[in-house]
């Protein structure tokens, strides 16, 4: 029986802020947890990802900036992080010239996913789910990002401007279904930095509800101080403080991803 390819999901919301390198950290945490094998991919120039999972600047010497533009492999570029069952590609401030490097290379908008497709082929995946830390804008990181996805897991902040930042990714999401991918879909929008305390933050997740259905997962993020704190120490909240609320909101929704998946595969 070949293997099974790693659901890929593109960790992506336009507006910066709403935690998404927090969340692909902390995800793909608990899924290791959980027992699921994952590949973080940090597609940030700022590198955030990276340095919240202990990779020191120093150490980055093959990042996601060689796989895209030189064509590195995925299993050359990927570090194991001390998370057992997770590794990261790391990135750096090179990342910030991908778009004039690629200017005119063939599928510059398909570098990544043909990256991931040629560690398919050789039988050696390893992974179960391979989350993409997206850059804050719209480029061709984020491009390279959607291309490669299987689907995109939105973060979202429950603040007012959150509302108006999800309807231009939901812009972006269809360019690219008719432009590069046609195959994306919307894995599901995780609720963060909720505070209870304010009547602001449970209107927010209730007209996100409202309008996105069970697309919103149950498990909601909340603001915590731990969750914070963690990525100065290099680590993810639940190696951080597994006991938490941070951390067990995403073990929560570790869970939920995956019984997202078997539906998918059951259906």
């Amino acid at each position: 029986m070949p293997p099974v390819s790693p659901r890929v999901l593109a960790v992506s919301n336009q507006k910066g802020g709403v935690g998404k390198t927090t969340t692909a950290i902390n995800l793909g945490t608990a899924l290791a947890a959980i027992g699921e094998r994952v590949l973080i991919v940090d597609m940030d120039p700022q590198g955030n990802a990276s340095t919240g999972l202990g990779v020191p600047r120093e150490t980055r010497r093959i990042t996601i900036y060689d796989v895209v533009v030189d064509g590195r492999s995925i299993q050359d570029a990927a570090v194991q992080t001390a998370v057992p069952g997770l590794s990261i590609i790391p990135a750096d401030a090179d990342m910030s010239g991908v778009e004039i490097e690629l200017s005119q290379a063939d599928r510059r908008s398909y570098r990544l996913r043909d990256a991931l497709a040629a560690q398919d082929r050789t039988g050696q995946t390893g992974y179960d789910y391979v989350l993409i830390d997206c850059p804050p804008s719209l480029n061709l990181l984020t491009l390279n990002a959607m291309a490669a996805a299987d689907a995109v897991l939105v973060p979202l902040q429950c603040e007012f401007f959150a509302l108006e930042g999800l309807s231009q990714l939901m812009k972006t999401i269809d360019m690219v279904r008719h432009s590069l991918n046609p195959a994306l879909e919307i894995q599901g929008l995780v609720l963060t930095m909720y505070d209870r305390r304010n009547a602001l933050s449970g209107q927010v997740a209730n007209d996100v509800r409202a309008h996105f259905g069970d697309k919103v997962y149950d498990a909601v993020i909340p603001r915590n101080v731990r969750v914070s704190e963690a990525p100065s120490f290099g680590k993810p909240v639940l190696i951080y403080d597994l006991k938490c609320a941070g951390s067990q909101a995403y073990l929560r929704l570790a869970r939920e991803v995956v019984a997202r998946e078997r539906q998918r595969r059951a259906a």
